[in-house]
């Protein structure tokens, strides 16, 4: 009896699934980026852009007339999304430049090369990141998660904030995540050498990007540059290569779950909305304002972590 009543159980939520797949589809899409501004003379860099969400950031951008420069590990995959970018809009600008977020002597040498290459910087967009991975550490001796969602991104932009600066108005989209929610910024542990769960590992990550940006947006006062986080939705992309079981999850429940097209309307949205010119240090989810945890909005961790991170990579940025 329990069996068959199983079985019904799984028929009618299928039949369910079925008829109301248009509108579940719907749902799930979140809001769409309505802003038709161009970007002709402007030039935007992404990091991970060669897959998910970052790609479709970039074939967006690069469609409203951007120079879009792709920050990527994997040089080869890279080529291959510009390529594919390319052929869905010829007139497309986009180039291909190695970034191993892992390693700061590579953040470094990009940066360098970037620097006097590069002469405007009008749009970053800090959205690589991993997810779930088992404890490994950076080249550098950092937990994975803080090491590339955090304090790769932290160095990369602090090495390119004056040419933000002297490039303003500009604006820089720092790609969080709602698992900020679930985070805390353990101090006392901050790379997980006491303990580690991959999941919360995640989740600080993610609050750290938060936390980055009300103060980096602090800071910037005055100099019209403009920094905002986005939580993408949940997106059915590669992120999750690395847990077997949110694999297995979001295979069967894609219907449910953003495509990378969708999941990219809120960084998109966040780097060309006219109506977001003088706004900064806020959260946006589905192309408008979203909730920010308690503890992502203290200033006194906001500004600890800023000098922490500072202490980390060695460097000053006041």
């Amino acid at each position: 009896m329990f069996l068959f009543l199983v079985v019904v159980g799984l028929g009618v939520g299928t039949l369910l699934a079925v008829v109301f797949a248009p509108q579940i589809r719907r749902y799930a899409a979140g809001g769409v980026c309505r802003s038709a501004a161009r970007l002709d003379g402007k030039t935007v860099l992404i990091t991970g852009a060669n897959t998910g969400i970052g790609k479709e950031t970039a074939l967006d951008l690069a469609m409203r007339g951007a120079r879009v420069i792709m920050a990527c590990r994997d040089v080869e995959k890279g080529e291959e999304a510009a390529a594919s970018i390319r052929a869905a809009h010829s007139s497309a600008d986009v180039e291909v430049r190695e970034l191993d977020l892992a390693d700061t002597c590579s953040i470094r040498a990009f940066a360098q090369r970037f620097l006097r290459e590069v002469n405007h910087l009008h749009i970053l967009i800090n959205n690589a990141g991993v997810m779930m991975c088992p404890y490994t550490k950076t080249i550098d001796g950092f937990e994975m998660h803080i090491g590339v969602n955090h304090l790769g991104h932290f160095l990369l932009t602090s090495l390119l904030i004056g040419l933000l600066k002297r490039s303003a108005p500009a604006r820089v989209v720092v790609v969080s995540s709602l698992a900020h929610n679930f985070g805390w910024i353990r101090f006392h542990d901050l790379h997980s050498q006491g303990s580690y769960n991959s999941g919360l590992a995640y989740c600080q990550s993610k609050l750290a990007n938060v936390l980055f940006t009300r103060e980096l947006a602090r800071r910037l006062k005055g100099t019209n540059v403009t920094v905002n986080s986005v939580h993408p939705g949940t997106v059915n992309s590669d992120l999750t290569r690395h847990s077997t079981l949110m694999t297995i999850f979001f295979t069967v429940f894609s219907m449910f779950l953003k495509t990378p097209r969708e999941g990219a309307q809120t960084s998109i949205y966040c780097a060309v909305a006219e109506e977001l010119d003088s706004i900064s240090g806020q959260h946006f989810s589905d192309c408008a304002p979203a909730f920010v945890a308690p503890q992502g909005r203290s200033e006194e961790t906001a500004r600890r972590l800023w000098e922490v991170s500072c202490e980390q990579l060695a460097i000053e940025w006041d």
